[in-house]
């Protein structure tokens, strides 16, 4: 039980109320915006009080699914949507569907709440997202001549494949077109393929998915695996590498361009030599356009919590438009909020903000959100077949079996 003051009575009998609130925030700007609100929440509301807890995005899974078996869980949640499935269905999670204020639930999108929606139920608010980018050496391209894309005039895949090869220096200059860090494979290919019409979950009427990889799927990680080894204008040094493992080789000219998440751009403008000139561009175009899955940062209440409605007042107060930009900008995000993307602080030039604005429209939710088996599928059957594809150790129609054959019968278990 909780306790306030030095008197040794239940806050209750006290009449003030203290929730817990669990924040994944780690970035400097961004843990103190969050720091912030909390405190002017506190001075706003004597009798509601928040307790800001740091949590870690490295352990947050088995740290909450430890916290919730204890019945100790966090009253308030942040978390991201693809965590959430498990939790949803184990009922650690209450349903917000009663709970959301009218303002909330109109003003993000319908396309944003399908990613924290499992079943009837909606178990999170997604409130911060990023589109997958370009981040491009803007004085190589320049010098180049090649075609810069805009999100109104983006480049095709073919297009993409074509000037990366454009772009790449001779065998031996150690000069490369792009640069892929896809030592976590799965989510990258999957979300970007929703461009190209890719799916490979189907689910069927009678509520069960099924893997499939049929042409629409196959159009990015064919275009990545020919960048490797047909075309060398991709390393093949990087495939084993995280987004940041690339940046040294990126700010000392190896690589023309490196698909990363829109929030390195901070890591970039921090760690960039004086006078690297960089620019953000969209991700290629498919059949779908623009189209990128994207799982959301969320914020959740726990199934436990005694004070569901004082949580949501609190997640209601964080997440108003002014306090949405705030902590976008300290993540150096995009948040989910119709009203919050008008900032006009979320449309500069200055470090490309309004190039990500503008992809903002283009995301869905991931295609593996609310498949159950999805994190066994990833880890034995999909990441292992796709790192050995881009490597060039099997072809198409091996990788196509081992994702469908093995896969499907890894999602059997999970749907007797």
């Amino acid at each position: 039980m909780l306790l306030t003051g030095c008197s040794g009575e239940p806050e209750e009998d006290s009449g003030t109320i203290t929730l817990q609130f669990q924040s994944l925030a780690w970035q400097k700007e961004s843990v103190d915006a969050n720091k912030e609100l909390v405190k002017e929440w506190n001075a706003a509301h004597p009798d509601v009080q928040v307790k800001y807890v740091q949590g870690s995005w490295d352990s947050v899974h088995d740290q909450l699914l430890t916290s919730f078996e204890g019945g100790e869980a966090p009253d308030i949640i942040h978390d991201a949507s693809d965590d959430l499935a498990d939790f949803a269905y184990g009922g650690y999670l209450a349903d917000l569907g009663e709970l959301l204020p009218e303002r909330l639930k109109s003003d993000i999108p319908q396309r944003s709440w399908e990613t924290a929606t499992f079943g009837d139920g909606i178990y999170g608010v997604p409130f911060l997202q990023e589109p997958r980018v370009l981040i491009a050496n803007a004085k190589w391209l320049k010098k180049s001549g090649v075609r810069i894309p805009t999100p109104d005039k983006p480049w095709t895949w073919q297009e993409f494949r074509k000037v990366t090869d454009e772009l790449s220096g001779d065998a031996d200059d150690g000069k490369y077109g792009v640069a892929w860090p896809l030592k976590e494979p799965v989510s990258a290919t999957l979300n970007l393929s929703l461009s190209t019409g890719g799916k490979v979950f189907h689910r069927g009427a009678d509520g069960k998915v099924e893997v499939r990889f049929d042409a629409a799927d196959q159009v990015v990680p064919k275009t990545v695996h020919d960048q490797v080894n047909s075309d060398r204008s991709a390393s093949s040094s990087t495939l084993g590498m995280g987004g940041s493992d690339t940046l040294p080789g990126f700010f000392g000219g190896k690589y023309a361009m490196v698909p990363l998440g829109f929030s390195y751009r901070q890591q970039i403008v921090q760690q960039a030599p004086d006078g690297f000139d960089w620019q953000v561009l969209p991700a290629p175009a498919g059949a779908d356009g623009l189209t990128q899955g994207v799982s959301p940062q969320t914020l959740s209440i726990a199934e436990d919590s005694p004070h569901k409605k004082e949580a949501m007042a609190f997640i209601d107060f964080l997440l108003q438009p002014e306090n949405m930009v705030r902590l976008a900008e300290g993540d150096w995000m995009l948040p989910t909020g119709t009203e919050a993307l008008k900032d006009p602080a979320l449309h500069t030039e200055k470090n490309d903000w309004e190039t990500g604005t503008e992809l903002a429209e283009h995301l869905r939710s991931a295609p593996a959100q609310s498949v159950r088996g999805y994190p066994e599928w990833k880890d034995k059957v999909a990441t292992p077949a796709l790192q050995e594809y881009y490597s060039g150790a099997i072809g198409m129609g091996e990788l196509r079996r081992r994702l469908v054959e093995d896969g499907n019968l890894v999602l059997a278990r999970y749907q007797r």
